[in-house]
């Protein structure tokens, strides 16, 4: 069966997963993260991408990016990705892919769901039971979206932005949002969306998209289809 085709639309929010392959490790030491958040600033600086959040787990990553150039993201993920696995194959005397083949990802309709996706971003330490708070886990952008962190990475989503009038008050309002778990029905939309590769907004987002791009953007429905009398 062919692979789907990337569901791409300038300048709107996309959430990207990428997985170490197998679910094997991708980083091993506190240097590793550094690098690798190196590298994606420097790559993110170079494509014109904005990244909005991210959380790097042992064996995968998230990140929340825009950007107005269609290719922008093949080419970010694509640079950042071959430089880390260089990397570390060097370092850790490995050779062969580091990848579980290509990343995922799925645009995100940015009023409905872009603080619903950053929470989730950031909340994975916390579903993963490695920590108890996300202010607790460094390798994430939590301490600059919640409590204003100097961070040269994240460049702040106008929803995010339109949260308060001035620093203090945007932040007390984004941390505020922490203090209540994520619905699981929006946990299981996201990930069906982007381990999909379909869109991740209402009804409308979706059939704009769709009719954009000539193709279907969400899941179809399971099962067979009901016969009919001729």
């Amino acid at each position: 069966m062919p692979r789907r085709s990337r569901i791409i639309v300038p300048n709107t929010p996309q959430h990207i997963i990428q997985r170490g392959n197998n679910r094997q490790a991708c980083f091993y030491a506190d240097e590793d993260y550094q690098f690798y958040l190196e590298w994606l600033k420097n790559y993110a600086d170079k494509t014109e991408c904005r990244i909005h959040a991210y959380v790097l787990m042992t064996n995968h990553v998230h990140l929340l990016v825009s950007t107005d150039k269609s290719e922008a993201l093949r080419v970010l993920m694509k640079a950042l990705g071959q430089r880390y696995t260089q990397y570390v194959n060097k370092v850790y005397r490995r050779s062969g892919t580091l990848w579980e083949g290509r990343y995922k990802s799925c645009p995100i309709q940015a009023e409905t769901y872009l603080l619903a996706c950053q929470r989730y971003i950031e909340l994975n330490p916390v579903r993963a039971a490695m920590v108890r708070h996300p202010a607790e886990y460094k390798w994430c952008s939590y301490a600059t979206n919640a409590q204003g962190a100097p961070n040269l990475i994240i460049q702040p989503h106008g929803v995010y932005m339109a949260m308060g009038l001035n620093d203090s008050s945007r932040l007390e309002a984004y941390r505020e949002l922490f203090r209540y778990s994520l619905d699981i029905g929006v946990v299981d939309e996201i990930r069906k969306a982007t381990n999909g590769n379909y869109v991740l907004g209402n009804s409308k987002f979706s059939e704009q998209i769709a009719e954009a791009l000539g193709r279907r953007v969400i899941a179809g429905k399971s099962g067979r289809p009901k016969l009919t009398d001729a």
